[in-house]
């Protein structure tokens, strides 16, 4: 072997080193992204189910409201809207002059 070859052999081999060491630590970078989209997955799933908890709890706290509306509540809306009825006709009167 010539020494012009073993010069090539030699930038060879180091550059298939240099390869297979850049493989692993691409290996290793997916191993741990890996890792980290697992726990992401986790966490999100913790959080959906938290969401729903607190959209079940929401909706469970509106009913709770339509249902505790009392009289008061619901005389003193009338009255407002009455009062809106009443200015409503005062301007449809006043666009009929």
């Amino acid at each position: 072997m010539t020494e012009e070859q073993s010069k090539l052999l030699y930038i060879f081999e180091d550059r298939v080193h240099q390869l297979i060491s850049i493989c692993d630590g691409l290996k290793q970078e997916n191993s741990d992204l890996k890792r980290q989209i697992e726990t992401l997955k986790q966490s999100q799933n913790g959080l959906e189910e938290e969401n729903k908890t607190i959209k079940v709890k929401y909706d469970n706290l509106k009913m709770a409201r339509i249902i505790s509306v009392g009289q008061s509540d619901l005389k003193g809306a009338k009255d407002r809207l009455s009062k809106l009825v009443k200015e409503v006709d005062k301007c449809i009167a006043l666009l009929n002059e």
